[in-house]
């Protein structure tokens, strides 16, 4: 069946993640620690999928972790009248767009920020890598490696987002980010890099959370809020991040 092709596909992927990608998330984790304790903030900015929705505000998930949201709404109530077709421009190729996203967030030189985009090739993640870099920020990639070597970069860099981070964890998905071949179809179904970036993501969160114990600091995390007393030690916890950032 399908079904089982794909569970055993996804499995192959997670392995392969836990395999090959320990080691990044310990560096990445020690530098995340390290500057929360100093006062720096852990910013996310995913370019899409479930990011911005899995690694935030989750039960046993850190408060620490904030989400770069950007929404662009433009409205004009005139008639309709027939134009010519235009090309559709989306903020990730827009040059200058990340320095206003990036002040915008207020981002500051101590910070973290980590940058999701599957493919990993457009102008958009690349360059807020880059001027994220340049302002002194940490700067961390969740990107499949994989797919996005098949991919020539939209940045004048050349750069893609793997090679422009300071980090690089890899979804270990493959070209094409699907799983399951489906010959009556023409083509592969079943994506892979969701469930990875947030087992991955999880498994980072766990290892700042560790790193924090260690240095004798208690990271303020999120309980259900159908748990008792939650919204008492849910408040209590954020009131810790307010004052100490982790």
């Amino acid at each position: 069946m399908l079904m089982d092709e794909y569970f055993s596909a996804m499995k192959n992927v997670l392995t392969k993640a836990e395999n090959t990608q320990r080691e990044t998330i310990l560096a990445a984790a020690d530098e995340i620690a390290s500057r929360l304790e100093k006062g720096g903030a852990w910013h996310i900015m995913d370019t899409g999928h479930m990011l911005m929705f899995e690694a935030v505000g989750r039960t046993g998930g850190m408060m620490a972790i904030k989400p770069i949201k950007i929404t662009c709404e433009i409205q004009n109530p005139v008639r309709y009248r027939p134009s010519p077709a235009r090309g559709i421009i989306g903020y990730d190729s827009i040059p200058g767009f990340a320095d206003y996203v990036l002040g915008r967030a207020n981002v500051l030189p101590e910070d973290v920020i980590m940058i999701g985009s599957v493919s990993g090739y457009n102008y958009f993640p690349v360059d807020l890598a880059i001027k994220a870099n340049e302002m002194g920020c940490a700067t961390i990639a969740l990107t499949s490696v994989e797919y996005s070597s098949h991919l020539t970069s939209k940045h004048p860099s050349g750069k893609r987002l793997f090679e422009a981070c300071t980090y690089c964890i890899d979804n270990c998905t493959n070209y094409g980010d699907t799983l399951v071949d489906v010959p009556a179809l023409g083509q592969s179904i079943c994506p892979a890099s969701g469930i990875s970036a947030s087992y991955l993501m999880w498994a980072l969160q766990s290892t700042v959370v560790e790193k924090l114990l260690a240095k004798g600091l208690k990271p303020s995390v999120y309980i259900s809020n159908h748990m008792p007393n939650a919204p008492k030690i849910n408040g209590e916890a954020l009131e810790r991040y307010n004052e100490f950032g982790y």
